[in-house]
C-alpha cells in the first residue's frame, strides 16, 4: 500500500503514469519479534461483548444463559467487574493447561482491575472446574460455557510469539513508497485456544510476505488506485454499547443487560439491518504499461444487527435533554455511581444526597409539567396540492405518521401512518403524499375482496375478514404490491392458520385449544397459555388432560 493518498482521480493517474516507467527496488526490510498477550478473565461486561461478536447472543439472552450456568453450579457468578482469579482456580487452570498442551504453554498470572470504580465483590467469570471443557445442557448453554472455558484457560496461558516484517519498495521516478506489512507466528502460546473478537469491521489484514532482500528489484502485475469515502463512526451494537456505557461509568455488571432491553421494549431503539445505498467509485488502474479509469458501484451504510433510534426515541430525548439536561448529562450518572460507593463506604449520609438530588429533581418536574407543551417532533413537510394545506410529519398515538391540515381548520385534518424505513427526519412530501392513497382496493380473490392499508401494528392485507402483516423484509411493499403477490400470501396465512390449530373445546365459556406455537405445541386456556410436557403428544391430548396440565 502506498504511504499517501492523492486528493483527486487526476491526481492519481498522474502518479501512475509514472509508475508505468519505474523500477520498484527493496529499499529496506525490518523483522521485529513481537508478542501478544492473552485477554484478561470475563467480567460481565466483556463476557456480554464476546458473546455478542462471536455467538450472536444478545446481552439479554447471554445473562440468562450464564443465569443457568451458575445455578447449575457450571461457573462462578455472573455479575461482577472483576478479572480476578483465585489462587485455586490459577493453580487448576495450570494443571489443565500442562496436562493439555505441554509445561511450555503454561504461564499463570494474576490481573488487575483497570476500573477505578469497580466493586471487585467477586471473582472474575470462570469454570468451577478446569477439566471440564464441554458441559451437558442445550447448545446454547454449551457454546457459552466453552467460550467462557477458553478464555478463562488462555489467560493463564504463555504469550504468542510473533515475527513481524515491514518491507518499504522504493520508485524510481516518485517520492512516494510502497509500504507491506507481514506476520508470522512463531509460537502460538494462548493462539492455540482463543483469540479475541473485535468490533472492528475492518481490521487491518496481515498475511505472509513472500521471500525478500534489500536493493531487490520487484515487478508488477497491476497497481490500482481506488477511491475511498472518510467513513462515519459506527452505529452501536449490543455488545459496543455495553462496552460504551462501562467506559462512561453508566450502571453496573448487573444493570447493563436490562438498560438495554429496556430502551428496546419501549420502542426508543430498535435492533434494525440497514439496506445502505450505492454510490459510485473511481479506480484507475496499471496493467502491462497502461493506464485506465473506471467506475464501480459501492454500497455504503449496509448495517446488521445495529442499534438504530427510532423517532419516538429522538423525540423523547430532544425533550428530556431540553428540560432535564443535568439528569441526561453522562458525567450525572457516573457522579451518582460515585455516591453510591461511597454511601455503601460510610462515607456519605444517604439521606443527604437523597435530599440533595430529590428536592431540585422533583421542582423541575413539575415546572415542566406546568410549562412544556407535548413533544411531537413535528416537521413541516410542504403543501398538499389538492388542498394548499401543510403537511406534516409527527409522533402520533400509534407512532410516527403524516398529517395534512390543522386540528382548527373546518374540516378535520387527514393521517396516513407511516411504513418500516420511513422516519420523520428523513420522510419526504412525495413520500407522505402516497400513504394517502392506502387502503387501496387490489381487485378480488374467490369472490372477496382483497385491500391494502396500514394500521397500528404496521402495513397488512385485509382479506375475508382476517390481516395478513405485509412484511418488509420479504421485499415486499404495501404501495406497490400486486394482487397476486398478496394472493400468495394470503394462501400462506390461510395455511399457517390450518397447521396452528391441533385441537379445540369449549369449557365453561372459556375456549381450551391445542396449538402450534414458534417453540412448538402448547396449551391456551382463554388467555394463559400452558407448556406441554416433553414426551406428550398434543394430537392425543383430551380437554380432561389439557384442564389437568393447566392445574399443575
Amino acid at each position: 500500500e502506498l504511504d499517501k493518498t492523492f486528493p483527486s482521480v487526476e491526481a492519481a493517474t498522474e502518479f501512475l503514469e509514472k509508475c508505468s516507467t519505474s523500477t520498484f527496488t527493496v529499499s529496506s526490510l525490518q523483522k521485529k519479534p513481537a508478542k501478544k498477550s492473552p485477554a484478561t478473565p470475563f467480567t460481565t461486561s466483556t463476557l456480554q461483548q464476546e458473546a455478542s461478536r462471536k455467538l450472536g447472543y444478545s446481552v439479554a439472552r447471554t445473562m440468562s444463559l450464564a443465569q443457568k450456568l451458575y445455578e447449575s453450579g457450571k461457573i462462578t457468578y455472573m455479575r461482577t467487574d472483576s478479572v480476578n482469579l483465585s489462587d485455586h482456580a490459577i493453580n487448576q487452570a495450570k494443571d489443565q493447561i500442562i496436562a493439555s498442551f505441554g509445561g511450555e504453554y503454561a504461564n499463570p498470572r494474576k490481573y488487575q482491575t483497570k476500573n477505578k470504580s469497580a466493586q471487585e465483590a467477586h471473582e472474575a467469570i470462570r469454570p468451577t472446574d478446569f477439566a471440564v471443557a464441554r458441559t451437558d445442557g442445550d447448545s446454547s448453554e454449551q457454546k457459552l460455557y466453552e467460550l467462557i472455558w477458553k478464555r478463562t484457560l488462555a489467560s493463564q496461558m504463555a504469550d504468542a510469539e510473533l515475527e513481524r516484517t515491514v518491507v518499504r519498495v522504493a520508485i524510481s521516478n516518485a517520492e512516494e513508497v510502497f509500504v507491506g506489512h507481514g506476520e508470522l507466528i512463531k509460537f502460538d502460546g494462548f493462539l492455540k485456544v482463543y483469540l479475541e473478537g473485535t468490533d472492528e469491521d475492518e481490521e487491518e489484514q496481515k498475511g505472509i510476505l513472500p521471500m525478500l532482500k534489500e536493493g531487490e528489484t520487484l515487478g508488477y502485475d497491476n497497481i490500482k488506485a481506488i477511491q475511498r469515502f472518510t467513513r462515519p463512526p459506527a452505529r452501536y451494537t449490543e455488545a459496543s454499547l455495553v462496552k460504551k456505557l462501562e467506559e462512561l461509568g453508566i450502571g453496573r455488571p448487573s444493570t447493563y443487560a436490562p438498560t438495554i432491553s429496556t430502551v428496546q421494549k419501549r420502542g426508543y431503539v430498535e435492533k434494525s439491518n440497514l439496506e445502505g445505498s450505492e454510490r459510485d467509485i473511481a479506480q484507475v488502474i496499471l496493467e502491462s504499461g497502461n493506464t485506465k479509469q473506471l467506475s464501480n458501484k459501492e454500497r455504503y451504510g449496509a448495517d446488521k444487527n445495529k442499534l438504530v433510534p427510532t423517532d419516538i426515541g429522538k423525540v423523547v430525548t430532544d425533550f428530556l435533554v431540553e428540560n432535564f439536561e443535568k439528569i441526561l448529562d453522562y458525567n450525572f450518572t457516573a457522579s451518582v455511581e460515585k455516591q453510591f460507593d461511597e454511601i455503601a463506604n460510610g462515607l456519605v449520609d444517604w439521606t443527604k444526597m437523597i435530599d440533595e438530588f430529590y428536592l431540585p429533581f422533583h421542582k423541575n418536574v413539575e415546572t415542566t409539567i406546568e410549562t412544556s407543551s407535548r413533544a411531537s417532533g413535528e416537521r413541516v413537510l410542504g403543501e398538499d396540492p389538492e388542498t394548499g394545506k401543510p403537511v406534516r410529519a409527527r409522533i402520533g398515538r400509534f407512532g410516527p405518521m403524516v398529517q395534512i391540515g390543522d386540528a382548527e381548520d373546518e374540516e378535520k385534518p387527514r393521517f396516513a401512518s407511516m411504513i418500516a424505513g420511513q422516519s420523520i427526519d428523513s420522510i419526504t412530501l412525495e413520500e407522505a403524499l402516497k400513504l394517502f392513497e392506502l387502503p387501496r382496493n387490489l381487485g378480488e380473490y374467490k369472490g372477496e375482496e382483497v385491500v391494502i392499508g396500514i394500521g397500528k401494528y404496521g402495513p397488512y392485507i385485509r382479506y375475508n375478514g382476517s390481516f395478513v402483516s405485509i412484511k418488509k423484509a420479504n421485499g415486499d411493499d404495501p404501495m406497490t404490491i400486486q394482487l397476486d403477490r398478496a394472493i400468495v400470501l394470503i394462501e400462506e396465512k390461510i395455511e399457517a392458520d390450518k397447521n396452528k390449530f391441533i385441537n379445540e373445546w369449549d369449557h365453561d365459556n372459556v375456549k381450551v385449544q391445542v396449538l402450534n406455537g414458534r417453540y412448538g405445541p402448547y396449551i391456551k386456556i382463554g388467555k394463559k397459555n400452558h407448556r406441554i410436557p416433553k414426551g406428550t403428544d398434543p394430537k392425543g391430548l383430551t380437554l380432561e388432560d389439557c384442564l389437568a396440565i393447566a392445574e399443575k
